[in-house]
């Protein structure tokens, strides 16, 4: 039975994605880890590895197309043996009555889907319920010659389908824990819930100001999906984050100094520091100073991170991202610079792994360089903060009785107070700032 290749989850929030462009056309032969696509999330163009062996018999999505659901099949894979019209076109599933004691059907073979999601089928077609095993039909042909036992492999492929590279690992009698979700029958389907209350719409609906403005000229601009989840993971955050905001001064006299004596010394290796790099390396520093703030919102518990994971927010055409410098309290002022250089501009050509802008505790956002005073951020969930920075202005300050001018910068922390409360937020920018008007202790 051919194989149908699913839209694959390239990170654990992605619902649906673009089919950017196909690496491969129908009659090719590809293998295990053949890239065979590229797939746009709403962040990142991704490539999309095949997990088996096998000819390209039909391409079901074409390239270009958007907004295609996890899950959906976008190509069929077939193995020896099979040809292109064994392929049968995809019949709509009919609604199934109502019958409490009926028995779930198995799920259709196939591969991709989201991360963790219960495997699909390819089961044999006497095992017994609840004891189905899901491998690709040429994981079934490399067990059967090395006489090995299917249920007793644990599967490393997608929604744990057991695959080549299982098989050919295992040595015959070797036993593995089977896959918990593979061994689940599907549950029955719950009673339908109460129908719930209707409630207020939240802001006016997309009618009511298309009429608003029906009589002025006006150009409509569709949300890309990038877009998309920029507005509802802000939306989320206003208001579910219960914000306070702290404001601090740092005067960048020093810092300015001593910026461009180490500049004058780096140059001859190609590396400029920026006043960024000496703010996410204050951050990493102060974070380690006060522990219990270098936190996130876990939905009933607090989780604390040992390492000064920091996020920088990267403004791109159409949105931003917030790539992490992990681990940012153990590395050089030149190695943060040379690795948000890098970070920046591939996240501006969106080619960045999700691993390399999810997580961390804490973030960045500078608009400074806009000649923005001051500002507030709003936090990144599930971060316990984000630092937003304004520019550095010469400024009228007393030191000593006396009046002089200093070069200014005026910070907001942004806190869930779920997470860091009032004086903990206050520490934590107050190690700051002590970073940024001594920087000569962070070389230490």
């Amino acid at each position: 039975m051919p194989t149908e290749i699913l839209m694959p989850a390239l990170s654990p929030t992605m619902e649906e994605g673009t089919l950017a462009k196909w690496l491969v056309k129908e009659g090719d032969e590809v293998k295990s880890g053949d890239v065979i696509a590229e797939i746009e999330t709403d962040k990142a163009t991704m490539e999309f590895e095949a997990v088996d062996e096998g000819r390209i018999g039909k391409i079901l999505i074409a390239e270009g197309t958007s907004a295609v659901k996890v899950n959906t099949a976008i190509a069929v894979l077939l193995e020896d043996g099979e040809e292109a019209g064994d392929i049968s076109a995809p019949k709509a599933k009919e609604e199934p009555k109502p019958n409490a004691d009926a028995e779930p059907e198995p799920a259709e073979k196939g591969y991709g889907g989201p991360i963790g999601a219960p495997v699909a089928g390819d089961a044999k077609a006497d095992a017994p319920k609840g004891d189905r095993v899901f491998a690709s039909p040429l994981a079934r042909r490399i067990a059967k010659d090395k006489g090995l036992d299917l249920s007793q492999i644990q599967g490393s492929g997608p929604r744990g389908r057991i695959v080549k590279a299982d098989v050919e690992n295992a040595k015959a009698g070797e036993a593995k824990p089977a896959a918990a979700a593979a061994a689940q029958p599907e549950a029955k389907a719950a009673p339908a819930a109460a129908a719930a209350p209707a409630q207020a719409p939240k802001g006016l609906s997309t009618d009511a100001v298309l009429k608003m403005y029906a009589d002025r000229e006006t150009e409509e601009v569709a949300l890309d999906g990038m877009r998309r989840t920029i507005a509802a993971r802000l939306s989320e955050a206003k208001q579910t984050i219960p914000h306070f905001y702290l404001r601090r001064s740092a005067k960048l006299d020093a810092l300015m100094e001593f910026r461009a004596t180490l500049n004058k010394q780096l140059e001859g290796r190609g590396v400029k520091l920026s006043v960024n790099d000496f703010i996410i390396k204050a951050s990493a520093l102060a974070l380690q100073q006060v522990p219990d703030a270098n936190a996130v919102w876990a939905g009933d518990r607090i989780l604390k991170l040992k390492p000064s994971d920091v996020a920088v927010a990267v403004a791109i055409e159409g949105g931003l991202f917030t790539p992490v410098l992990k681990d940012a309290h153990q590395k050089t002022l030149s190695a943060l610079s040379a690795q948000m250089k890098d970070l920046a501009g591939r996240a501006k050509s969106k080619k960045l792994a999700p691993h390399e802008y999810q997580g961390g505790s804490f973030a960045i956002s500078n608009l400074g360089m806009f000649g923005i005073e001051n500002f507030d951020a709003v936090i990144n969930p599930p971060h316990g903060a984000i630092l937003a920075v304004g520019a550095g202005i010469p400024t009228p300050v007393v030191e000593k009785g006396e009046v002089v001018v200093r070069n200014v910068m005026s910070m907001t922390l942004s806190v869930d107070h779920r997470v860091i409360d009032g004086a903990m937020g206050a520490q934590l920018l107050e190690a700051i700032v002590a970073h940024l008007e001594n920087p000569m202790g962070m070389l230490a």
